[in-house]
């Protein structure tokens, strides 16, 4: 039996929502402050898959200057419909407030790679939105709705409204088809099959109770009745399973019947925080179920439990692989590999060049590690427990307000950074900067460099909860650590302050905060991981 090794897109791929389309499955992602927004990776046998596209990769669609950690694209909907793509989701400006500002926009494409067209404006009620398309022609849009009224009157609350797409706008009123307040319920789908409307959606927040709930209807408005025994696939109370956090499910149905689901879901350090909770460096991440529906109409997990499965039975297709990614990446494209983002905007040629000096990456210093706005930053996410990531570096510092080196964070308050400066004394010299909740810290001070050091190599190992730099002068076989052991955990969701939903990543980043944007060049970047059984 051909099997699914789960999670199938590692590292940070929340919100995981899936379609066929023939022969090929889609899943879009959630990016939050990360640009260009929205992942899609592609399959033809849901156990290999592969990024494919971003399709809100222009800042007239998407420009999150200033937005906080963790807020911007939440829960994007992917569906289809009579040749053309769809893609709902919601642009969170303001989230750690009472007052939360979610605006819930459309794209549409006729090919999935792109263009996708300019966002089309549909509501603010809350986050999550889905997009439902009836078989009498008609569109709907379901959302949560945020209130911040002192009681709340429902504890959990969705609604519905019609979307014209002759007008592009919604029409009619907004009808709530759930509010209670026994369980919070979020990200929601509706399907139609056998004449009832199925509305699936997470329940019980994102973190370690997470479940995922199913409510039917005769009625497209309602009401709905609740799957006997909620919630039908959930990780609480079950803290020995590598799946943690298991909820926010999509669905969708093989070309010879079978069914699976899309779920959201996490792997733990033991490592915790004060609280109590355990971490999560890699963020949340997508897994796949298989699912059967019941004699009754209702819907369960293929293994007779509600717990997921690490290994799950592979639909009955032709195997599907793609060709294998090279760990380094010599930058010898005239563009940024696809799992490269940057944070909050795209990177023009004000921020970086991949031509002004062939097989470099040239980076022009520009806001600090703590802006919401300009930084000059590339990064890409961490997909296992441990690996290994290395550059070269030919930087020439003339102020100490002048950086450029090997990053590892979470977010602007949360990560270590091994760069090259400068010092009035020392001249050129390394350093380390740790910022942990925005508590700075410089564990080595600065260390000279040797004029006669054009190229500085930097590498950076993880090992779960252990962080440990290297540099090199003498070329990528002279390695010597640098620095302590660092805590690599504090780069995680439950551990940092203000973002609590991305996940880790590694990368490379230029300062110039005298504002001159003096560049740095970077000759390569190697990503290796050391996947470890689980």
């Amino acid at each position: 039996m051909k099997t699914i090794k789960n999670p199938i897109l590692r590292g940070s791929n929340p919100d995981p929502s899936i379609i066929r389309v023939g022969d090929d499955f889609y899943i879009s992602t959630s990016t939050f402050e990360w640009f260009p927004g929205i992942q899609i990776h592609h399959s033809r046998d849901m156990i290999h898959w592969e990024l494919i596209t971003h399709p809100l990769n222009r800042v007239s669609q998407l420009d999150l200057r200033g937005v906080g950690a963790s807020q911007g694209i939440w829960a994007p909907c992917l569906t289809y419909h009579d040749g053309v793509y769809y893609l709902v989701y919601t642009v969170v400006n303001s989230f750690y407030v009472s007052m939360y500002d979610t605006p819930n926009y459309l794209v549409t494409a006729t090919d999935i790679h792109g263009e996708w067209s300019e966002p089309i404006f549909l509501n603010s009620y809350g986050f999550d939105p889905s997009l439902f398309h009836d078989d009498d022609g008609r569109k709907y849009i379901i959302s949560m709705v945020t209130d911040h009224r002192i009681p709340k009157r429902f504890k959990g609350r969705l609604v519905i409204q019609e979307y014209s797409e002759k007008e592009q706008r919604m029409v009619g009123e907004a009808v709530t088809i759930y509010a209670s307040n026994d369980i919070f319920l979020e990200g929601p789908h509706i399907y139609k099959r056998n004449g009832y409307y199925y509305l699936f959606a997470a329940d019980t927040g994102t973190g370690e109770g997470h479940g995922q709930s199913m409510l039917r209807s005769k009625k497209l408005f309602g009401p709905y009745e609740a799957y006997p025994g909620n919630s039908l696939m959930t990780s609480r109370n079950h803290p020995d399973l590598l799946l943690q956090k298991a909820g926010h499910g999509d669905l969708v149905e093989t070309q010879n019947g079978e069914w699976y689901m899309v779920h959201l879901c996490g792997r733990a350090l033991e490592n915790r925080t004060e609280k109590g909770d355990r971490k999560y460096t890699l963020g949340r991440e997508t897994a796949i179920q298989k699912v059967e529906w019941t004699e009754d109409g209702w819907l369960r997990l293929a293994n007779g439990t509600v717990l997921p499965d690490t290994l799950v039975e592979a639909p009955d297709l032709p195997d599907y692989p793609f060709p294998s990614r090279p760990a380094r990446d010599d930058f010898d494209s005239e563009t940024l590999d696809i799992n490269f983002q940057s944070l909050r905007i795209p990177l023009d040629d004000t921020f970086y060049s991949l031509t002004e000096r062939k097989g470099y990456l040239r980076l022009f210093g520009r806001e600090g590690l703590g802006s919401k706005f300009r930084q000059s930053l590339v990064a890409r996410r961490w997909q296992e427990f441990s690996f290994t990531t290395s550059t070269c570096l030919e930087f020439e510092p003339e102020s100490f307000k002048q950086m450029a080196g090997l990053i590892c964070l979470y977010d602007t308050h949360n990560y270590y950074y091994l760069h090259v400066t400068h010092d009035e004394d020392l001249g050129r010299c390394i350093s380390i900067l740790s910022s942990v909740n925005n508590n700075y810290a410089a564990p080595i001070g600065y260390i000279p460099l040797p004029d006669s050091a054009d190229r500085i190599w930097l590498r950076v190992r993880v090992d779960h909860d252990q962080l440990q730099f290297a540099y090199s002068t003498e070329g990528e076989h002279a390695f010597q650590n640098i620095g302590p052991v660092l805590d690599a955990s504090t780069l995680s969701d439950e551990a940092c302050d203000e973002g609590w939903f991305t996940g880790a990543f590694v990368g490379l980043c230029c300062q110039d905060l005298t504002g001159f944007r003096k560049p740095a060049d970077f000759d390569y970047f190697e990503y290796i991981e050391h996947v470890l059984k689980d």
